[in-house]
């Protein structure tokens, strides 16, 4: 009878909608919960995108799981996603609302009823978890000893699926999770993945120009969360990493992550697209300044030495100099465009110097595991910068879009 009357109180006691500073009973999911929605018609800058919301609870598929978020990563295309550049994300997954977030920790709340008997799923309810934005159908032939990011299916979890991280709850597939390291804060777990992923895929994905010893690796936005994923993978390979920032104090920053030297952009005057070579005398003017954007990075690595592979997520403003200043038979390996998408560079410096320009698209699982691996071991810490609340969610997009984060990854903290 005691044990009846504590289960109906218990009943009783359970809510449809739990605040941001409560937590329901581990294996009780609400109804509803609250999330940050993006709809067509509030596209804009931040505070206008990101409305607060009370929504339902999603609802699992056969092999999906709900994640309780404790911390969920701020990433540029949360801002791509609110402004509706170059697309509403809506149009990518048919929902007429959007949760963006593509980076989260959290703990696994309920599992789906086709991963429940399934020996190769590892986690239970109550594991606490990091959530990866890569999703594959798992079965195809480049899921299946190919390039999983290749596949036909391939999606990034909180820009093209309506569900993301900015809400209490999310839905994942199973092959999304990965253990959180027990060493690090949730907001630390929450917010390293997608940049810090990327950055391995573009670094050691594209033999023969892969990362290896004594490489010299030229990073655009050194002290951002890609930035810094990148200086420390860099140097712990036995490579050289030359960041280029926006400010001496960034560049210091970079420094003490390991890069053996910095360049601030600012001190230069060669961004933007390519001037018409037609034109001579600007484009004259153009090459004086590349060239000494070109001699800044002899003065770290010796003289007439190239960086081999270049990281660029910049675009527009930086991929005319990144084609330039690779050394013949480099690479320059780019995974966005954040400054836009129409990018120009002179075909002539590319052919005739037989360079290399790849497209990188986050990473496969294999590659997830590995760079996991090396936070786990404690090879490596993520570099976060601030951490926010709930009510802060918009300001610290907001602080993304006017480039005023001093370094590294900046995480929505949901832990009650």
């Amino acid at each position: 009878m005691e044990k009846l009357l504590l289960e109906l109180e218990r009943e009783i006691l359970l809510k449809d909608l739990y605040e941001m500073d409560e937590c329901p009973p581990l294996g009780h999911t609400p109804a509803l919960m609250h999330a940050y929605v993006i709809r067509p018609e509030n596209h804009g800058t931040p505070y206008q995108a990101f409305q607060q919301e009370v929504i339902k609870t999603p609802k699992l598929g056969f092999n999906e799981v709900l994640v309780k978020v404790m911390a969920a990563g701020v990433n540029y295309n949360g801002l791509w996603a609110g402004l509706g550049e170059p697309a509403s994300p809506t149009a990518f997954h048919g929902k007429d609302f959007h949760i963006a977030g593509s980076d989260a920790s959290g703990i696994v709340w309920e599992i789906g009823e086709g991963l429940k008997n399934n020996p190769e799923f590892k986690f239970k309810v109550g594991d606490e978890v990091i959530v990866h934005c890569g999703q594959t159908c798992g079965i195809c032939q480049e899921c299946n000893g190919g390039n999983p990011m290749l596949c036909e299916s391939q999606k990034i979890w909180g820009y093209e699926t309506p569900y993301g991280s900015f809400a209490q709850y999310t839905k994942v597939r199973a092959q999304q999770l990965l253990q959180k390291p027990k060493h690090l804060t949730w907001a630390e777990a929450g917010g390293y993945m997608l940049t810090y992923a990327t950055v391995w895929r573009m670094l050691y994905g594209f033999a023969p120009n892969d990362l290896k010893p004594g490489t010299n690796v030229l990073v655009w936005g050194g002290s951002g969360g890609l930035g810094a994923s990148a200086i420390q993978l860099i140097k712990l390979a036995g490579a050289n990493a030359v960041a280029v920032t926006s400010s001496d104090e960034r560049g210091e920053k970079c420094m003490e992550l390991g890069a053996v030297g910095y360049i601030n952009r600012k001190k230069f005057n060669c961004w933007g697209a390519l001037p018409d070579i037609g034109n001579k005398e600007e484009y004259k003017e153009y090459l004086k300044e590349v060239r000494k954007f070109g001699s800044a990075i002899w003065d770290i690595l010796g003289k007439k030495v190239n960086p081999d592979i270049v990281i660029d997520h910049i675009g527009s403003q930086t991929l005319p100099v990144s084609t330039y200043v690779v050394k013949s038979g480099g690479m320059v390996v780019f995974c966005g465009a954040t400054s836009g998408f129409n990018m120009s560079f002179d075909a002539s410096f590319v052919w005739m110097r037989q360079k290399r320009i790849q497209g990188s698209h986050f990473a496969s699982l294999s590659e997830l595991y590995h760079a996991n691996q090396l936070i786990l071991q404690k090879k490596f810490h993520p570099v976060i910068s601030d951490v926010f609340t709930w009510d802060e969610l918009p300001l610290a997009h907001q602080k993304m879009l006017d480039n005023s984060v001093e370094y590294g990854n900046i995480v929505i903290n949901l832990a009650s």
